[in-house]
C-alpha cells in the first residue's frame, strides 16, 4: 500500500505543545473568553516577524482557551506557519486539533467547524495553501472523504502535494473510481501529476487488477521525465506477480537495476513471494542470497516465504538452517513461520515433529494463535486421533482465544469420516452454545458423513434446512446425496438432484459424473449411462469454462464405469472404443480395464482380439500374468 513518509520535524525555539488543545486545560480567565482579547491575539500571531515568535505567542495564550469553543487563534496559527512555508508543522498541529475535537463530535462537523475558521481569517498575504494543508491533514487522520468534501468546497485548486494525499486516502478507503475522477479533475485544472501522483495510481491499478493501465502509467510517468522510484518498482512488480507474469515482474526487475535504482528489502520480498507461490525453489533462493549478497538485510517476511515454500515443495528438512540464518541477522521467528512449519510436517505425516514445533513455540514465548490450534487440530483428525484433537478445544478455552467456525468444522469433519455422526452433532451444538451458526462447510460436511453412514433421510433434512436458510450446498454435498439415492435405488430422486445441482450453477466435479455413470449401471440404464457421459465429454471439448474447471471426464473413473458395465453386457466392441478413447485422451488404462476387455473378448471367443491386447499391455508394460 503506497505510504506517505511523515518527515522529522526539527523544533523551533519554542515547540507546539499537544496539551495547548487539551479541554482539561482550560483556566477561566475573564479576558480569554473576550472576543477583542482573541482578536488582538490571532492579529498579533498573525504579524509576528518570525514562526518562534508566532508559535510563542500561540503556545502562551492557547493553554487558557478550549478549542471547542473558538478556533481563531489556531486558524491564525496555521495561517502563519502555512504562509512561513512550514507546512508539515502546520498539518501536524491541524491533526492535533482533529483529535482533540473529535472526541465530542462527528468528524464532518469537525471538519467544517475547521474550514470556517480557517477561511474567516482576514489578512494580508493570506495563502490558499492553507486548505491544501487542512486536506492533508485529513486525509492522514483517516478522513478522506472530509478532505474530498474541503476540495470540492474551495475555488481553486490545491498544489499536488494535498492532490495527492486526496488521492492516496480516498484509495485506502477503497473509492477507486472516485480516486480516478480526482486525478482527471486535476489534470483538467492544471495541476501537474508528480512521482507521488504516478506511484498512487499505478498502485490502484495495480489493485484492481488493471495491469495494462498501470503498465501504460508507467511508461506515460517516464516519456514526461520523471523517475520511478524504488517503490514505484515494487509496485508495478508486486501487481505483476499477483498474475503469475514473473518473466514481466523480472524484466522490470532488471530495467530498475540498469536505470540505477536500488532493489530494497521489499522489493526483493515481493519477487521472492511472487516465485514462492509458483513453488520455483530454485529462483526464490536465488533472489534470497542475491540480496544478501548486496547487504539487503532479510526480515520475519523474507523468512516466512522461504519456510512457506520450504513446506509447499517438501524440504522441510533444510530449515533449521533457515533459522540459524535468522538467529544471525537478529529475526525472530513469529507464529505464521511455526504455523507453515507444523502444517507442513503433519502434511507429511510427521505427527511428532509437528508436535514439538509447537512445544518449541511455547519454549520461545511466541504465543499460539487461533490458525496454530486449527492446524493441530486438523492434523490430529487426518492421523485418527479426533478425541485428542478435541482437548485443544480446551487449551483454547484457557488461553482466552476466540474459537471461530473453523475450528468447529474441523471437529465435525473429523467425527464425520469416523462415522461418529453422534458426536458430530454434539459438537455443532456446541458451536451454537458458543453463539456460532452452523455455515455452508458445516451443513456439507454433516450431509456428507450422514451419506456415509447410509442416514440417508438425516442428510436430506440438512439438505432441505440448507435450501431455508438460503444455502447453497457444495458440488461434494451434491455428489454425497446423489450417491446415497443411487446406492437406495432411487435412480429418478438421484438424478433430480443432479438437475438441482446444475440448475443451482453448481459445476459437476469426475466423483459426481462417476456417481450418475455407476449409478445408471448398475440399474441396467446402460444406454442413459453412455449418453451422459457422450453429454460431459461434449461440454468438455466445445471448452465450457465451467467444464473445463472441473475436468468432469479427465480421468479413468468413468472410463472404467463404463468399459466395465458394458462388457457385462455383452458389448465388448463398444467397451473396445471407449478404451481406445481413453487412451487417446492422455489417460492410462488400469490392469482392471484391460482385465474387463480381455474377458469380453474371451467369453465372445475373439482370439486376434486377445492377442492384440496382449501385444498391446506388454508395449506399455501390463504383464498378462497380472491380469
Amino acid at each position: 500500500m503506497w505510504k506517505f513518509l511523515r518527515p522529522k520535524i526539527k523544533p523551533l525555539s519554542i515547540q507546539i505543545h499537544s496539551f495547548a488543545f487539551s479541554s482539561s486545560s482550560v483556566t477561566s480567565f475573564p479576558s480569554a473568553s473576550s472576543s477583542p482579547y482573541l482578536t488582538n491575539l490571532a492579529s498579533s500571531i498573525l504579524s509576528s516577524s518570525t514562526p518562534q515568535q508566532a508559535l510563542r505567542i500561540f503556545n502562551s495564550a492557547s493553554r487558557n482557551i478550549n478549542p471547542s469553543k473558538t478556533l481563531k487563534l489556531h486558524s491564525a496559527i496555521v495561517h502563519f506557519l502555512t504562509r512561513a512555508k512550514l507546512y508539515v508543522k502546520a498539518r501536524c498541529l491541524i491533526e492535533c486539533l482533529i483529535e482533540i475535537l473529535t472526541k465530542n463530535r462527528n468528524p464532518h462537523k469537525v471538519c467544517s467547524s475547521i474550514f470556517n475558521a480557517l477561511n474567516e481569517v482576514e489578512t494580508f498575504g493570506c495563502n490558499p495553501n492553507v486548505f491544501g494543508v487542512l486536506i492533508s491533514a485529513l486525509c492522514e487522520k483517516g478522513l478522506a472523504n472530509e478532505g474530498y468534501w474541503v476540495y470540492k468546497k474551495i475555488g481553486k485548486l490545491p498544489s499536488v502535494q494535498p492532490c495527492n494525499a486526496l488521492l492516496n486516502g480516498i484509495l485506502k478507503m477503497g473509492q477507486v473510481e472516485l480516486m480516478w475522477e480526482i486525478y482527471d479533475d486535476m489534470v483538467m485544472n492544471g495541476v501537474s501529476p508528480s512521482e507521488v501522483t504516478y506511484g498512487i495510481l499505478i498502485d490502484a491499478s495495480c489493485k484492481t487488477g488493471d495491469m495494462k493501465k498501470a503498465r501504460l502509467l508507467f511508461e506515460e510517468m517516464i516519456e514526461k521525465g520523471l523517475k520511478p522510484t524504488v517503490v514505484i518498482y515494487t509496485t508495478l512488480m508486486r501487481g505483476l506477480c499477483a498474475e503469475s507474469k514473473m518473466m514481466e515482474a523480472e524484466s522490470i526487475f532488471v530495467r530498475m537495476i540498469d536505470f540505477g535504482i536500488v532493489p530494497n528489502l521489499y522489493t526483493y520480498n515481493v519477487l521472492m513471494d511472487g516465485y514462492a507461490k509458483m513453488l520455483h525453489a530454485k529462483k526464490v533462493r536465488k533472489l534470497y542470497y542475491e540480496m544478501l549478497d548486496h547487504k539487503v538485510l532479510p526480515n520475519v517476511v523474507t523468512y516466512s516465504i522461504l519456510i512457506y515454500l520450504l513446506c509447499k515443495v517438501g524440504e522441510l528438512v533444510a530449515f533449521r538452517s533457515f533459522f540459524a540464518h535468522m538467529v544471525k541477522f537478529n529475526v525472530t521467528p513469529n507464529v505464521y513461520i511455526y504455523n507453515c512449519l507444523i502444517d507442513g510436517f503433519f502434511d507429511v505425516g510427521d505427527l511428532s515433529a509437528a508436535m514439538d514445533l509447537y512445544l518449541e513455540m511455547e519454549k520461545f514465548s511466541i504465543s499460539p494463535d487461533v490458525v496454530t490450534y486449527g492446524i493441530l487440530m486438523k492434523g490430529y483428525c487426518r492421523s485418527g486421533k479426533v478425541e485428542d484433537a478435541e482437548t485443544f478445544i480446551c487449551k483454547m478455552n484457557e488461553t482466552g482465544l476466540l474459537i471461530n467456525s473453523v475450528v468447529y468444522n474441523t471437529l465435525i469433519d473429523g467425527y464425520c469420516k469416523k462415522g461418529s455422526m453422534e458426536k458430530a452433532v454434539e459438537i455443532c451444538s456446541q458451536m451454537m452454545e458458543k453463539g456460532l451458526q452452523p455455515d455452508v462447510i458445516s451443513f456439507c460436511t454433516l450431509i456428507n458423513g450422514y451419506c456415509k453412514a447410509g442416514q440417508l433421510e438425516a442428510a436430506m433434512g440438512l439438505y432441505y434446512e440448507m435450501m431455508i436458510k438460503g444455502y447453497k450446498p457444495d458440488v461434494v454435498a451434491y455428489t454425497s446425496l446423489i450417491d446415497g439415492h443411487f446406492k437406495n435405488g432411487y435412480t429418478d430422486a438421484a438424478l433430480q438432484l443432479y438437475r438441482e445441482m446444475m440448475g443451482a450453477g453448481i459445476a459437476p466435479n469426475v466423483f459426481t459424473v462417476s456417481c450418475v455413470i455407476h449409478g445408471l449401471c448398475k440399474e441396467g440404464r446402460i444406454n442413459n449411462a453412455i449418453n451422459f457421459f457422450l453429454e460431459q465429454t461434449k461440454a468438455r471439448f466445445c471448452g465450457d469454462e465451467e467444464n473445463l474447471k472441473g475436468n468432469r471426464c479427465l480421468s479413468n473413473v468413468p472410463y472404467s464405469i463404463l468399459i466395465n458395465g458394458l462388457c457385462r453386457n455383452g458389448r465388448v466392441f463398444q467397451a473396445s472404443k471407449l478404451f481406445y478413447d481413453m487412451r487417446k485422451s492422455g489417460l492410462q488404462p488400469q490392469v482392471c480395464d484391460y482385465e474387463a476387455i480381455l474377458q469380453g473378448h474371451f467369453g465372445a471367443k475373439h482370439v486376434f482380439a486377445v492377442m492384440m491386447l496382449r501385444a498391446d499391455m506388454l508395449k506399455i508394460g501390463v504383464f498378462p500374468d497380472d491380469v
